[in-house]
């Protein structure tokens, strides 16, 4: 898939698999009940339809966002979102793990992590980048280039050879 026509748009358009926020809204999109949720094992709202009839035991995911144990993205060495591979149990990729949320329901324990999403890859005019927060998302390169307000890499060229200059870095 090519580059999305908007200037900059949300990491869910590079997933490979629908993600169900709840309960319901996995049912309404499967027409199934959710597994029940099992607290002791980490949250999981994707599943990957076809991971059953994968011959072997394990899945490699190429590209999912790389987490830290904060659950916050991991910049890579050149400041931006970083990607890496994942391996996971067929069994695991096959199903969710969704925790049951509403009025009048205590929210689960977020002690573990949440499986991230596998990602399509990222298009030549695409270029994941860091929102303000620290939230991740995609730029088009070709429309636009810098959002305003963000630095563009020949400002972090040019910071970087200050910085190198002053002794800072």
């Amino acid at each position: 898939m090519s580059a999305l026509p908007l200037p900059t748009y949300g990491l869910e358009k590079l997933f490979l698999f629908p993600v169900f926020q709840t309960r319901e809204a996995y049912f309404k999109a499967t027409g199934k009940e959710a597994p029940a949720y099992d607290e002791t094992k980490d949250i999981k709202s994707w599943f990957d339809p076809n991971a059953l009839e994968n011959p072997r035991r394990k899945i490699v995911y190429d590209r999912v966002l790389a987490i830290a144990a904060n659950k916050a993205p991991i910049p890579g060495p050149d400041g931006k979102p970083m990607l890496e591979p994942m391996v996971i149990d067929r069994e695991l990729a096959a199903t969710v793990n969704i925790p049951p949320k509403g009025p009048g329901i205590v929210d689960a324990p977020q002690t573990g992590y949440e499986i991230p999403v596998p990602l399509r890859a990222v298009d030549a005019e695409e270029e994941l980048y860091f929102r303000f927060g620290g939230t991740v998302a995609v730029k088009n390169k070709a429309l636009f280039p810098a959002p305003p307000g963000e630095f563009t890499d020949s400002d972090r060229t040019l910071l970087r050879a200050i910085a190198n200059k002053l002794g800072v870095v």
